[in-house]
């Protein structure tokens, strides 16, 4: 271990080296070899990921969790891991931790190596599904009913069990579904030994969780300012050092690509959170707003001042359920008024297949998408090209039917001889119909979940703080407004600000942060919650969507909430960005006014 005895002297180093089920597995390898790291972490779950796992477990009962993990990661490195002393931590363990845990368990013997393994149990409640029925529970976000059928359900576990683990000596700590900081906080807890009602404490622990969580996010990976960033090829992934009282320092694998900046940093800070003073998680409700980053070294940010209070008494779940069934077909259009002729075979395949749909009486689609990539259509009204010679149609749609969708994929290719010129390369040939997976969230007693750890043949008990009902959190008040004198100039957003959008179920969120304090007024200004709602009303929910605007006063930074603005979100939408990826490029373009002077100085 790197660490130093003195607890006041202690730095505890961890790297990330998975945002997601999918991301490189040469991360892994570039954090054992390239650095001094004390813990691996790994991130592999989403909500799509979960009910993917879930239907694999169904086919075969020894899947369940991301083999790759296993296969790929662990076999190649793990003497090495071992040598270096190296704890791991991952919910690779999906919808099957024990399962994870003993093909783990088969390498780590076949190699002859001393390394003890532990699983966290308790976050999958598909069997008390008879019992929730009962409950009158209801989803969080719409209120609809729980649902009868589910493909996966999934309490958010916090970092209490993995500690746990680790204090019974485990060196692989294998989870299922936890929030994606408690992989980071679990450690600190471990080693520092701080107190569960420390509450600042774990809402710096958990930031530091949450900046390292998406991996390269955090080291330059979609960074507003990309041209900034060298070596894209060789990725650094992101370590945090952190110290006994809470402070951390986000750094890289020396001689890797990448940048880490207070930029970076900040933008991961506003990534995927909604109101930064109440960022609730199982084991503290952590405000981020007034973090300071400062620049301590080439590559090093030091991060400094998020606060928490008691977490509340629930625990999250994500539950996914089949709702009907998908298709998405994409394919170009070429030549002169390319995108008027997609449009007119676009209209004409739909309109066709709800015709037969009706001759034989069946509904039409219940959702319809299409979207003519290559004149900005994503942008909606703010599109800039008028015309253009070369497009692709993408065009999805859903239905409660398999066999309405296959109809759908084949009538896709009488198009290319029957309808408008120049239809060609359908993109992977004709299209499958797949499961619309859904998400339905709702709250649950954290005194309803039996969270045990399984280690060395035993099962040990978690004992959890049951937190608290009672939340009394004042919203900061709004700083200043630029007002108007009308001699202002008018610039692009992203002359002023950084941004970073993501999504939470159907919900988006766009953080900004200003470039320069003096900027900030002037962005508030133009930046209202009803300004941003007309000019992203082309992806908002006319019925139920709004915006919300909430500050970050030590960052210098906004976050906006758009509610229901991605068409389902996840992989129930049909839209060509589902998770709001590309929200924040758009808001960027959105013109503000502020003083000539102040944009020259």
């Amino acid at each position: 271990m790197t660490s130093i005895k003195q607890d006041d002297q202690k730095v505890i180093k961890i790297g990330c080296a998975s945002g997601f089920w999918g991301d490189t597995n040469t991360a892994a390898f570039q954090l054992v070899h390239l650095s001094d790291i004390d813990y691996l972490v790994f991130d592999y779950l989403s909500e799509i990921t979960m009910s993917i796992m879930a239907k694999a477990m169904m086919t075969d009962p020894n899947h369940g969790y991301a083999l790759d993990f296993v296969s790929r990661v662990m076999s190649p490195l793990i003497e090495k891991i071992a040598n270096k002393k190296i704890k791991v931590i991952s919910n690779a363990g999906g919808v099957n931790p024990l399962a994870c845990r003993d093909a783990l368990q088969k390498i780590i013997d076949e190699k002859g190596l001393n390394l003890k393994v532990a699983v966290v149990l308790g976050d999958n409640l598909l069997a008390q599904q008879a019992e929730l029925l009962k409950q009158n529970i209801h989803e969080m976000f719409n209120d609809a009913p729980l649902p009868e059928q589910l493909a996966s359900s999934n309490v958010y576990l916090g970092a209490v069990a993995i500690r746990d683990a680790l204090n019974l000596g485990a060196d692989i700590v294998i989870t299922g579904r936890v929030v994606d900081s408690a992989v980071v906080l679990a450690p600190l807890l471990h080693e520092f030994k701080w107190s569960l009602d420390d509450y600042d404490k774990l809402a710096q622990g958990s930031l530091a969780g949450h900046v390292i969580e998406c991996g390269a996010q955090c080291t330059g990976g979609n960074f507003t300012d990309w041209r900034l960033v060298q070596g894209f090829d060789n990725m650094g992934f992101p370590i945090v050092e952190v110290s006994a009282d809470a402070s951390f320092i986000v750094t890289k694998p020396q001689g890797t690509g990448g940048l880490v900046s207070t930029a970076t940093v900040a933008e991961q800070i506003v990534y995927e959170i909604g109101n930064p003073q109440a960022y609730l998680l199982p084991d503290v409700t952590a405000d981020f707003s007034q973090v300071h980053l400062e620049r301590v070294g080439e590559h090093r940010v030091k991060v400094t001042g998020a606060t928490g209070i008691v977490a509340t008494q629930q625990y999250k779940v994500s539950a996914t359920y089949a709702d009907g069934y998908r298709v998405l077909v994409s394919f170009l259009i070429a030549g002169r008024e390319a995108p008027e002729k997609a449009q007119m075979i676009a209209d004409a395949i739909l309109t066709k297949c709800e015709r037969v749909l009706a001759l034989r009486s069946v509904p039409p689609f219940s959702e319809k998408s299409v979207e003519i990539l290559g004149v900005e259509s994503t942008y909606g009204a703010h599109s800039r090209i008028k015309d253009s010679r070369e497009v692709v149609v993408k065009i999805a749609v859903k239905h409660l039917f398999k066999e309405a969708c296959m109809f759908f994929a084949s009538e896709i290719a009488q198009a290319s001889t029957g309808m408008a010129p120049a239809l060609a390369g359908i993109v992977g040939g004709r299209p499958k119909a797949s499961p619309v997976i859904k998400l339905f969230s709702f709250l649950i007693d954290k005194n309803q979940v039996n969270v045990e750890v399984d280690f060395a043949g035993q099962r040990h008990p978690v004992q959890i703080p049951q937190g608290s009902t009672t939340h009394n959190i004042q919203q900061h008040p709004v700083g200043e407004v630029a007002t108007y004198q009308g001699d202002e100039i008018e610039v692009a957003l992203i002359d002023l600000a950084h941004a970073r959008s993501g999504d939470k179920g159907n919900h988006s969120n766009i953080g900004v942060i200003a470039r320069k304090a003096e900027y900030l007024p002037w962005i508030r200004a133009a930046l209202t919650e009803s300004n941003v709602a007309n000019y992203m009303q082309h992806v908002l929910d006319p019925n139920t969507s709004k915006v919300i605007r909430y500050e970050l006063p030590a960052m210098n930074a906004l976050n906006f909430i758009l509610e229901n603005a991605l068409g389902g979100g996840g992989i129930a939408s049909l839209r060509i960005d589902p998770q709001g990826k590309a929200f924040a490029q758009q808001l960027l373009d959105m013109p503000v006014k502020l003083p000539q002077q102040l944009l020259e100085k």
